[in-house]
Order: structure tokens, then sequence, then C-alpha cells
């Protein structure tokens, strides 16, 4: 036995074998091509996945700064609210995903106050924003994404609600918000659940006439919008091109396909609202 051990002990640290795919990994930010060390990863990747996981956990537990973000708004000339959903905390919204679905009893009777009570019909379009489960997503990549997408909307002769920030909230939060306000359609941008490599993905979802209670099957969906996926000038451009058909079928969901093609302009426009 000691023997062995010596003999174990004069081999030294195991050599680092690269993976043969290593040249593909200029082509995708997965975890792919990491080599070796014996058994094991080099240390230097086991560092790297640490890393990613710590960014990732920061993007689910960092605060919304909804007032920065709606600052950031009103000084291009959009009006906000700023809302909350029926979760009074990030411990509740992680446990209690149903109360990230609909909104507190304050701004639920905000919202009908000011909306549900009035006599005049509603917006073609709600924007709601939302933290979701990535607040950094929210923070760099909504307010652009929301200015470009409103102002291709404007353009083309859609009226809007203001934007509608809410705090813990969940995808079918946006249906009550939409219903309360009257609205026809309904698009949340969201951060969506943080990958290992993408800490900041924004999800878009879209439902025509909605209410409290549609579920996943009526609704759109674009994903992983941010610098490093799809950028948001393409994600403006696809959104355009599934609203635009929305209104014209009266439909979401499993009955609206996304066969955008290549040449498209938003809603036929010159597109230079999204540049």
């Amino acid at each position: 036995m000691e023997g062995s051990l010596q003999e174990l002990l004069s081999v030294g640290a195991a050599p680092l074998a690269e993976d043969p795919w290593v040249d593909l990994r200029r082509y995708t930010d997965a975890r792919i091509a990491l080599g070796r060390c014996g058994v094991s990863l080099p240390h230097k990747e086991w560092l790297r996945f640490r890393l990613a996981h710590a960014k990732a956990r920061d993007a689910v537990l960092t605060s919304f700064d909804g007032g920065k973000l709606r600052q950031e708004l009103e000084s291009a000339g959009l009006h906000c609210l700023e809302l909350a959903s029926a979760a009074e905390n990030i411990d509740d919204f992680l446990a209690r995903p149903d109360k990230g679905r609909r909104l507190s009893d304050e701004s639920c009777s905000l919202l009908t106050r000011k909306f549900a009570q009035s006599k005049t019909p509603g917006a073609d379009i709600c924007l709601v924003i939302s933290p979701g489960l990535s607040a950094r997503a929210a923070h760099e990549n909504a307010a652009l994404f929301a200015q470009r997408f409103l102002a291709c909307a404007a353009s083309a002769g859609f009226s809007t609600t203001p934007v509608a920030l809410v705090n813990f909230g969940r995808v079918a939060v946006a249906d009550e918000v939409a219903s309360l306000m009257k609205a026809r359609l309904v698009v949340i941008l969201i951060g969506e659940r943080p990958g290992l490599s993408s800490p900041n993905s924004l999800g878009v979802y879209l439902t025509y006439a909605p209410f409290p209670g549609c579920t996943d099957e009526a609704r759109n969906c674009i994903s992983n919008v941010r610098p490093a996926g799809l950028s948001i000038e393409e994600g403006v451009r696809k959104l355009c091109y599934l609203v635009q058909g929305a209104f014209a079928r009266g439909v979401t969901g499993v009955n609206l396909k996304d066969d955008m093609p290549a040449n498209y302009l938003p809603f036929g426009g010159s597109g230079a609202a999204i540049l």
C-alpha cells in the first residue's frame, strides 16, 4: 500500500487534456469543450462555473429598481404606473408563484379607479414590465425595448396605456393589468429564469383579449432578448409582426404562428423607430 501511494505522489498533478471541440466555443456561450484534469474539471472551469452560478443567483435576488426604470421611461416621454403583485417580498414571490400572477389589492384598486370605471374605450395595447426571475434583465433591456416598440406602435396608429411596472410579477399578472385598463392586447417584458450563461435574458409575452385566468396556450413568447442572444432590434421587429397578426386575426398563442419573412418591416413602415 505504501509503495502504491509513493508511486501516485511521484506522478504529480494529472495533465490537462483539452477537449477536441474547443474551437466550437467561439460560437456559443454554452458550457461545452471544458477539457479535463484527470477525471475532474480544470480548476479554471470550476471557478467559471461558480461565478456563473453566483451571477444567476444575483439575478434572481437583486431588488427591482422600479423608480430608476420609471425615470428612464418618463424621460423618453412615456407615462408609467408603479404597481405590485400580491407577493409581499422575494421569499413570498419565490415560494408562492400564484401570488405573482395577481395584483395586490392596492394596485387593483388603483387601476379600478383610474380605468375600469371609465366610460371611454380602452387602448389597443397595454405594456407591462416586471423583473420576474431576473431584475438584471429588466434593468438592462426593458427600457430600450419598450421605447422602440411603443414608437413603432404609435407610428402605426395604435393607442397605448401607461406603462405598468409590476414588482414581483409573473407573466399572468399582465392579464389582470390589461383587463382593468380595458386594453385589447397586452405585452409583458419580464426577466426570464437565469441560466448559467444568461443571467440577463428578457422574455416578451403577448396575449390578445387578456383576462384573469387566461392560460399559456393563448400567449406567444419571444425569448432570450439580450446582447448575447436575440438583439433588441430583432426582438422588437418580431413583436411588431406578432402584434400585427394578432389584431388581424383576433388571436394569439397556438393559433398565431411566427412565420415572419426576412424582409419584414414593423407594421409595414420604414423600420426607423427600432434603429
